[in-house]
């Protein structure tokens, strides 16, 4: 008699709510009264990956381990992957494992045939910081609501920043990068850019003053590299390997994990691109793309509730166009409770109940949970590393009993691959020679600068016949110096007004203001 047979009729009950028919993934085995049981798997099924889910637990119980044995199984289904990779762990993905005692005894305990593999992977790092492809985003495309939350910016400020972008839009001035923006900025808070905005609102002095400021403390922090082009097309996540394996695309971000605010919102502009430009599929029989969203409290800290409500119904529409999100944190309190509530799928590791604010966080992690055989509280405690209480949506949709489960062993590296090996792997990407090196084309603040050189000087008898009432220019100083010289001048102001507007009107923005111009 097998072990399924002899468990108890509620153990069961749980075990019979993953008998899943179609394609799955396999998690691991049911733990009941402290035993692995490897005749009651547990698992996901593959079309429900696109109905977003939680990965959580205290530092050290395994989550990084959980992500690498659902990206390995997404890949070999045929579903490219997206993983951020904080630690700089998750690089191993692209190499086969290695046996040992603890994972051929953590295959025997759950039933598992483990045959060590990699995995196709493409390795990326935020504005070339770090090993990787370089990911740039152009200033027009990030948008006015993600880039106020980078610079911290308040409301006033953000809505300011917002009808700044709306003025470069309309007027057709790409701004590619930091120095655009200023550019754009100065120009709007002169006599002659009050003008322009007189209809739809102006742009105080000191508020602009307030934007200027933070791009410079920006600037002097290093984030200039990660705003530019070649911007980074999020089309290039959802490609799969000539096998058919889906490509697993690693973002390092060891290079930049002390910006933990920068390369948060930098995840969610990407999760926000693909929402942009993905066509709607519907229920479809995989996901398209699986986005894995580390550190997720970090994107929800102190976020208005103008950029939570676009959070929200960003995930809410996403699943119709065939991604799925997985947000990764400690405790499922970190995540809102309008987006907990989408997150159908549940992968729950230990928490630890020290202090009083855990004792709180525990309880409130319990109360996520549909109603189950186990007391949660004790097991949450309780679990070890590489276990997890796991709820998913079942092929029908509706959710699957509380099930504690003994994860699988990844069957790729579980650590980082070597330095040099991974600079290889960068350098023959098929990627390296389109993102690789930086490009400064001409956009709002050459085309200025290009302007004030047109200008026309002065004659020396148009010199000696100035009214002394006129002061003198100040010489020349700083960038910022030379941006007031070059968009106080005519010519400027000349170009700004008969820019064509077509090149605006193909700005759509999103919901978070993102945008992409069509290619």
């Amino acid at each position: 008699m097998s072990d399924s047979e002899t468990l108890p009729a509620k153990a069961q009950e749980i075990a019979a709510g993953y008998a899943f028919a179609g394609p799955a993934l396999d998690l691991g085995a049911l733990l009941w009264d402290g035993r692995s049981r490897p005749d009651a798997p547990v698992r996901i099924p593959l079309p429900m990956l696109n109905r977003h889910g939680l990965v959580a637990g205290a530092t050290g119980t395994g989550k990084t381990k959980t992500l690498q044995l659902i990206a390995e199984q997404l890949s070999a289904q045929g579903v490219p992957v997206f993983l951020a990779d904080i630690k700089g762990d998750l690089s191993g993905i692209a190499q086969p494992g290695r046996a040992d005692g603890r994972v051929q005894g953590r295959a025997a305990e759950v039933g598992q045939q483990w045959t060590p593999a990699g995995f196709p992977a493409e390795f990326l790092a935020l504005g070339g910081l770090g090993r990787g492809i370089p990911v740039r985003a152009t200033v027009t495309s990030f948008g006015p609501v993600l880039l106020s939350k980078v610079l911290q910016l308040n409301r006033t400020q953000e809505q300011s920043l917002g009808l700044i972008f709306h003025y470069a839009d309309t007027k057709g001035l790409e701004l590619i990068d930091l120095k655009d923006l200023r550019a754009v900025v100065a120009f709007l808070i002169s006599d002659e850019g009050r003008a322009e905005l007189k209809n739809i609102g102006g742009l105080s002095t000191a508020t602009a003053g307030v934007i200027l400021r933070s791009l410079t403390a920006f600037e002097a922090q290093g984030m200039t590299d990660f705003f530019g082009e070649p911007e980074f097309d999020t089309a290039d996540l959802l490609r799969t390997a000539p096998d058919g394996r889906g490509v697993v695309s690693v973002l390092e971000l060891p290079a930049v994990q002390d910006k933990p605010l920068l390369f948060s919102t930098f995840l969610m502009w990407l999760l926000a691109d693909l929402f942009h430009d993905l066509p709607e599929v519907g229920d479809a029989d995989k996901p398209g793309l699986v986005f894995f969203f580390d550190e997720a409290h970090l994107l929800f800290g102190d976020a208005s509730k103008a950029f939570l409500d676009s959070i929200t119904q960003t995930v809410r529409l996403i699943r119709s166009k065939g991604v799925g999100v997985f947000f990764v944190t400690q405790t499922p309190k970190d995540v809102p409770s309008d987006v907990l509530a989408q997150l159908g799928n549940r992968v729950q590791h230990a928490l630890r109940a020290f202090t009083p604010d855990d004792q709180k966080a525990l309880k409130a992690t319990v109360k996520t949970f549909p109603n189950s055989a186990y007391d949660l509280e004790e097991l949450l405690t309780g679990l070890g590393i590489g276990e997890a209480v796991v709820t998913v949506l079942g092929e029908k949709g509706a959710p699957t009993p509380v099930a504690a489960t003994r994860l699988r062993a990844p069957e790729s590296l579980m650590g980082p691959v070597d330095g040099a090996e991974l600079d290889r792997a960068v350098q023959g990407s098929a990627l390296h020679g389109r993102y690789a090196q930086a490009v400064d084309r001409e956009s709002a603040y050459e085309k200025l600068s290009a302007a004030q050189e047109r200008t026309p000087e002065r004659t020396p008898q148009q010199a000696r016949t100035r009214p002394e009432s006129v002061p003198r220019p100040k010489p020349p100083e700083e960038e910022p110096s030379l941006v007031e010289q070059v968009v106080s001048s005519g010519m400027f102001r000349s170009l700004a007004r008969s820019v064509g507007t077509q090149l605006g009107r193909e700005i759509t923005r999103s919901l978070f203001g993102t945008a992409r111009r069509r290619r």
